[in-house]
């Protein structure tokens, strides 16, 4: 087992009030599985997101990641965990302006206290996988959407993380850019990542295997997708210029 939530609830302070965002979560997540999470807006979907990727902490309940008790853990620990364990892909790439295409992947591995030769060798690894060989240079002004998408999953694959977890990833591209960022989703699941994906467009959540429908903070339906997108025919010299 990758994920297993139990019992989890999660409530904010608003002045005098206390608000339920998540309620009673009920969840199960395996290595491997390829999973979208949607929702409407309000729904408790972003601060699902949130507990999973160990960015916020749990009300009461209990996530467990690899058989850990996040709940339980420090601030310090769980900083550590998102680091190597949490690869983090967002809607508005989060890559730093002023740095290239490999210092921006190299980024975790810093953090981490990984030395300067190593960083530079699996940031070109994790840069080659996402067909960016050819724009390491490049800072994120001088690449298009799809290019500073590949970047952002390049970053969040460097680590080798448990999960990579991805916030409305094509949510900033025009539709076949977003595809071909979905082509490479479908590809790294094939390698054996697992991946979670947090949507609101169910054409991007047809491409996982299983989907999660959450609303008012409770999960109302949790099944396979009967119709999954899979593999789309994209040019290679396409591939390389997005």
């Amino acid at each position: 087992m990758q994920i297993e939530i139990k019992n989890l609830s999660k409530n904010y302070i608003m002045g005098d009030l206390e608000v339920p965002a998540l309620m009673d979560i009920n969840l199960q997540i395996r290595k491997n599985e390829y999973v979208a999470i949607m929702g409407p807006s309000g729904s408790g979907k972003s601060t699902l997101m949130n507990i999973l990727g160990c960015l916020d902490t749990p009300t009461k309940g209990q996530y467990l990641f690899n058989k850990i008790d996040v709940s339980s853990l420090s601030d310090d620990a769980l900083s550590a965990m998102r680091n190597k364990e949490i690869g983090f892909i967002f809607q508005n790439f989060n890559l730093l302006p002023r740095l290239n295409a490999l210092q921006n992947v190299e980024l975790p591995l810093v953090y981490s206290g990984i030395k300067a030769a190593e960083r530079k060798e699996r940031a070109l690894k994790a840069l080659d996988r996402v067909g960016l060989s050819e724009r390491i240079l490049h800072k994120s002004s001088e690449m298009s959407g799809g290019q500073r998408q590949r970047v952002a999953i390049a970053r969040a694959l460097v680590t080798n993380p448990g999960i990579l977890l991805a916030d409305e990833p094509t949510g900033a591209l025009d539709s076949k850019t977003g595809d071909e960022i979905m082509v490479l989703f479908n590809d790294l699941h094939r390698e054996g990542n697992t991946i979670i994906l947090i949507t609101h467009e169910q054409e991007i959540a047809n491409h996982a295997h299983r989907t999660i429908f959450i609303k008012d903070g409770l999960i109302h339906s949790d099944n396979p997708n009967p119709v999954r997108k899979t593999e789309l025919i994209i040019n290679p010299i396409e591939f390389q210029t997005i």
